[in-house]
């Protein structure tokens, strides 16, 4: 055990001795579940941060999706087609702007895109 632990330790006995942990909220209930459970221990912290900035895994599977479409269009040569993958992906834009605005974040700034994009690149 490190120099930290211990003085953890010692000061979480401490507590427990002076009974101030008896006074938090939820004591002597169980645990609530983990949704994270599933996920492994070695990355659940990443995706705990990921959770308390707001994204989700439906946030992170319409951003593939969106960038597929994007990819699609810039290789599409059928102007129909095009149009069609336009379409699909505004609507999929207009699905994650008004999940991001009910969680009350700006996705129509320019710094936020250029800082999107830049996540979307690092995580895809």
């Amino acid at each position: 055990m490190d120099f930290f632990s211990i003085i953890s330790e010692d000061r979480i006995k401490k507590a427990y001795k002076e009974k101030e942990f008896e006074n938090l909220p939820g004591y002597g209930k169980p645990l609530p579940f983990d949704d994270l459970a599933s996920v492994p221990e070695d990355i659940r912290m990443a995706y705990r941060v990921l959770k308390n900035a707001g994204y989700t895994e439906e946030d992170n599977q319409l951003k593939k999706e969106m960038l597929t479409i994007e990819e699609l269009i810039r290789k599409c040569e059928d102007p129909d087609e095009k149009q069609k993958l336009q379409k699909k992906l505004n609507e999929k834009m207009l699905r994650f702007n008004s999940m991001m605005a009910k969680r009350g974040k700006n996705t129509n700034s320019s710094l936020f895109k250029n800082y999107d994009q830049k996540i979307s690149k690092k995580m895809f």
